[in-house]
């Protein structure tokens, strides 16, 4: 792994080793946060390998010892949201559209998933072929804390993991762990922190498969997925406010804290990831699910919460957003209609 980065260096480190294409995440100090340039960098060079026959496997990976990638630069989308700019649109845009190709890489793509992988990390990371975890990942989508939903396709993966797992970790913005995201289907192989680099020079000399052989370890026991016969329990009612409540009678020390945690949220924001959610569990087509992202995001970005989640948890880092409307009850179905509504310049992958 890159330990610092001067200035003067690039986003995103790009070179060619053997025959394998290797993209390093190059804004340590920003836990990589990604950013216009860094999209545009990954799009460009992913669509060179993919048809280029001199390269065989991509690997991904972050610069400095914090992580992967934190997410997308939430200080611009703070800045467009009251100022009612529009540049983080073509920056949702790019990026989207980047986590599609992705999900399409032609060859095998190992996305080294090592430390804080959030948001926008997820998006580069979790819906690649070949997904490598540590003992030091903490992976999660924590947009309802800010007021926001999740994106970048996360929905996806959420709504896809076993029971109501992912309806927990999206509404509570709750972490896994590299256990929990291979039980959870957010990653595939767990390799130790301290094996990193030789796993990826492995990758070089000998190829992908040989190198998850002799690296790949078993994890411990997921944790989520060992907490399902409450989580499945609570999670499959059909509002938010049912599951508060259900939360509310449960005994178990995670179940109080999820509890505690929903409370802290955007109700908006719950309401709109709920409903998402259950929509992209009816689906098998990621490009539905990004489709929707765009118009749930190009909605969040003019609504108070998002201006104001942002504020309270970076900006001020008070950590005490004031939501409007301030509680579930004063959520209306046509404010998570919204979300939902046709955009102009809609990103238009897949069916859609």
């Amino acid at each position: 792994m890159t330990s610092t980065r001067d200035a003067a260096e690039p986003t995103v480190l790009v070179r060619v080793e053997g025959s394998v294409g290797r993209l390093t995440l190059n804004r340590p100090r920003a836990i990589n946060a990604l950013n216009a340039e860094m999209v545009d960098v990954l799009q460009r060079n992913l669509d060179e390998w993919a048809s280029d026959p001199a390269i065989t496997a991509v690997v991904l990976d972050g610069a400095g010892e914090r992580g992967l990638c934190a997410g997308g630069d939430v200080v611009a989308m703070h800045s467009d949201s009251v100022s009612g700019g529009t540049e983080v649109l073509d920056f949702w845009r790019a990026e989207y559209l980047l986590n599609h190709a992705i999900s399409q890489f032609p060859k095998p793509y190992v996305a080294i998933m090592d430390g804080i992988v959030m948001g926008g990390g997820v998006g580069v990371s979790a819906h690649g072929n070949t997904r490598i975890v540590t003992e030091r990942s903490r992976i999660a989508m924590p947009e309802t804390g800010i007021g926001f939903v999740p994106d970048v396709g996360g929905i996806f993966l959420l709504a896809h993991a076993p029971g109501e797992t992912g309806a927990h970790l999206g509404l509570t913005a709750g972490q896994m762990d590299g256990a929990d995201a291979i039980a959870l289907g957010f990653a595939d192989h767990f390799v130790p922190s301290s094996a990193l680099d030789t796993f990826t020079a492995a990758v070089v000399a000998d190829g992908v498969d040989a190198a998850i052989l002799a690296y790949a370890e078993t994890p411990h026991q997921s944790k989520v997925f060992a907490a399902r016969t409450w989580i499945d329990e609570v999670y499959d009612a059909d509002t938010v406010e049912e599951i508060a409540e259900r939360l509310g009678r449960r005994t178990e020390p995670d179940a109080q804290a999820a509890a505690a945690a929903l409370a802290g949220k955007s109700p908006t924001a719950l309401k709109a990831t709920l409903r998402s959610l259950r929509e992209a569990r009816a689906t098998d087509s990621l490009e539905d699910v990004l489709n929707q992202d765009f118009r749930a995001v190009s909605h969040a970005l003019r609504t108070h919460d998002l201006a104001e989640g942002i504020r309270a948890q970076v900006i001020d880092k008070d950590r005490n957003p004031r939501w409007s409307p301030a509680t579930l009850a004063e959520v209306d179905a046509a404010m998570v209609d919204a979300y939902f509504a046709p955009v102009d310049h809609e990103l238009g992958l897949g069916r859609n």
